[in-house]
């Protein structure tokens, strides 16, 4: 799957799983270049996160609730209206705003 923020594609990685999403970016050196989805998530940690991230709160129609850029390590952050949490690289959410949504599309 491919993330589409206007007219940049970023690949899209998705952890179900709580091991999955335990590991995450912690300890990782390297840069983000990837999207990453959580379904059914209200609450992230970045601690340990080695580098600084953009994250989305969305609602079940992908539907932008709240964003956090430029987020440093050791943060903790929580929205109870939220259902999903994007993880995206550096910059990505400079052109979005709260209300837009972030669409999904197939791999061409």
């Amino acid at each position: 799957m491919i993330l589409k923020i206007k007219n940049k594609k970023i690949p899209i990685k998705e952890y179900k799983t709580w091991k999955e999403r335990l590991k995450v970016l912690k300890f990782d050196l390297n840069v983000l270049d990837y999207a990453i989805y959580f379904p059914k998530k209200k609450y992230i940690s970045t601690y340990f996160f080695c580098q600084r991230v953009d994250i989305c709160f969305t609602d079940r129609t992908n539907k932008i609730l709240f964003m956090h850029e430029n987020v440093k390590s050791e943060k903790r952050i929580y929205h109870p209206s939220a259902k999903n949490i994007w993880i995206l690289p550096l910059g990505s959410i400079s052109k979005l705003k709260v209300g837009e949504k972030l669409q999904k599309e197939k791999e061409e």
